[in-house]
């Protein structure tokens, strides 16, 4: 896929997992499960174990049935070694524009971290994609909608603090996609390797993404 259809089916679905495990060898077991439940965006982040290996593994095993992104990613370093390692997207809890314009220069998607309507402005006007509003714990549905009505053009998906019950209500307010961490990958699902349950969470949070777009 192209970087324009990757941010397609990103924004179509309206769920990126966001994974974080102590654990690198479920890593790959992980991914599988959530794709298998129609979660294509999945977001391994460096703070995991073995995170770049799996990124690698994963990108190995699921080319064409998912987009692989790399989380937690602090500099362009980082970025530089995950991009080689097949990652589809980059994201990052803060805003570094050395990093967007890397991602820009490789053609990669780009998601960089904001909290307030100026951070927010400047990471888009740096290049970036999709901007992530982090944490969205503190902010809740109301803030993208009231952002997005002074900056229609900003593409913006929240993260931290999104589940099953409020997933349709950011969608609602202009979010392009969501990004669903612990929520969605259970720790005790993980710990219990019971994949199928995983990949029926994954199918759940897909249904109630469609269902917020059709109201």
């Amino acid at each position: 896929m192209t970087k324009e259809e990757q941010l397609r089916r990103l924004t179509e679905t309206g769920v990126v997992a966001v994974i974080r495990t102590q654990d690198g060898d479920e890593l790959v077991s992980i991914c599988e499960a959530l794709v298998e439940g129609g979660v294509v965006g999945v977001e391994i982040t460096m703070t995991s174990p073995g995170a770049t290996e799996a990124i690698y593994k994963a990108s190995k095993a699921l080319k064409g049935k998912a987009i692989i992104g790399a989380g937690s990613v602090l500099d362009p370093e980082t970025a530089r070694v995950v991009m080689l390692a097949g990652a589809d997207f980059i994201v990052s809890p803060i805003l570094n524009k050395d990093v967007i314009a890397l991602c820009k220069r490789y053609g990669k998607i780009v998601i960089p971290g904001a909290f307030t309507p100026t951070e927010i402005l400047t990471a888009w006007e740096a290049g970036a994609d999709v901007v992530k509003v982090f944490p969205a714990t503190k902010l809740g549905p109301e803030f993208i909608k009231d952002v997005k009505g002074p900056l229609p053009q900003v593409k913006l998906t929240p993260t931290g603090g999104v589940n099953l019950e409020n997933l349709g209500e950011f969608l609602r307010a202009g979010a392009e996609f969501v990004g669903v961490g612990s929520a969605l990958v259970n720790k005790r699902i993980v710990a219990e390797k019971d994949w199928a349950g995983l990949a029926s969470l994954a199918a759940d949070y897909i249904k109630a993404a469609q269902e917020a777009r059709e109201k």
